[in-house]
């Protein structure tokens, strides 16, 4: 059997080209190789000349990728990440049993917190590690497996996986509700909110605006009333009569079942602007612990009857993405 040579360019070339193209900058490719500038420069030439194609546009200010360069850069990309991933995994092999997984305080403690222990029972090897945060997860330094978040597939460095997408909706408790009815300020109408305390979700700000534009209403400022960090702590607010919140799915399934808030405009729900989505690195999704809990996630949104009808076929890709 002949076995084909490997027709490899330099290895310290392709670092400087896909630093460079991943950075946009031969600045910052040298501030990350921690060479200089220059020196960028120079391999980036070398890979040229050794591949016979130009990789990059050069104006008197700027520097991109060629169409060649454009075509290129993914696959050095890629291979890259996984030289990465295999290494971070030799050095560290029990990292292979710990998963690490970001995502809002709100959906951890709502809705996957009560299930959790139902995953490990199932994969008792695996230690999970949750992080809450509301800024959206920074795989290239936090060290996070997957991160469960709401938004659009927008980094072609990330893998989605769809979950479903939320409608919003306004909630406060049947107190208040019907306290505000015999005070002459009934909730009859979404115009009605002009005169009733709004608690706002300050990191998702827009979700109010969006709801209320959907529905035609104006006077209403979703920024006059007592602000929070978290949808958790908005709701909460609610139940205890203090206020009007907005809401999705899964967040209040629970308070509408023990009567502790409900929903005010049955008819007026709101599609959120992006998607339930969990992510990961583009080279990640094979991974065996990523794969299980992500596996495992979707089949629990597939049995939540609160989820399912909000879950949008076409959204769905030919791999479940």
């Amino acid at each position: 059997m002949v076995v084909m040579k490997r027709r490899l360019p330099p290895l310290t070339a392709l670092r400087a080209f896909e630093a460079a193209a991943r950075l946009g900058s031969f600045r910052d490719a040298a501030d990350e190789l921690a060479v200089s500038q220059s020196a960028i420069s120079h391999q980036i030439k070398h890979l040229e000349a050794n591949l016979g194609v130009e990789l990059f546009v050069r104006t008197a200010r700027a520097v991109e990728l060629s169409d060649a360069g454009k075509a290129y850069h993914p696959v050095i990309r890629d291979a890259f990440d996984r030289i990465d991933t295999a290494t971070r995994q030799l050095l560290s092999p029990e990292a292979e049993n710990v998963l690490t997984i970001q995502m809002y305080s709100t959906f951890a403690v709502r809705w996957l917190m009560p299930r959790l222990q139902a995953f490990q029972t199932v994969h008792p090897q695996l230690q999970v590690r949750l992080n809450t945060s509301q800024i959206d997860a920074d795989f290239t330094e936090r060290g996070i497996d997957l991160a469960v978040m709401i938004g659009q597939r927008k980094r072609d460095t990330l893998h989605y996986d769809y979950l479903f997408s939320p409608r919003m909706m306004v909630v406060c408790s049947p107190k208040y509700l019907e306290t505000a009815k015999e005070n002459g300020l009934p909730l009859a109408h979404p115009e009605d909110l002009a005169s009733h305390p709004i608690l706002q979700v300050y990191p998702s700000a827009n979700d109010w605006a969006v709801w209320l534009e959907a529905n035609g209403v104006t006077g209403v400022d979703p920024d006059a009333g007592l602000r929070f960090d978290s949808y958790d702590h908005a709701l909460k607010t609610a139940a205890r009569g203090l206020g009007v919140a907005l809401a999705m799915q899964p967040y209040v399934a629970e308070d509408f079942e023990a009567g502790h808030l409900v929903d005010v405009f049955p008819q007026q729900h709101v599609r959120t602007i992006g998607h339930w989505f969990l992510t990961c690195p583009r080279e990640r999704p094979g991974q065996r612990k990523v794969r299980l809990f992500a596996d495992w996630l979707k089949a629990e949104i597939a049995s939540d009857p609160h989820l399912t009808p909000l879950v949008d076929r076409a959204m769905l890709g030919p791999a479940g993405t």
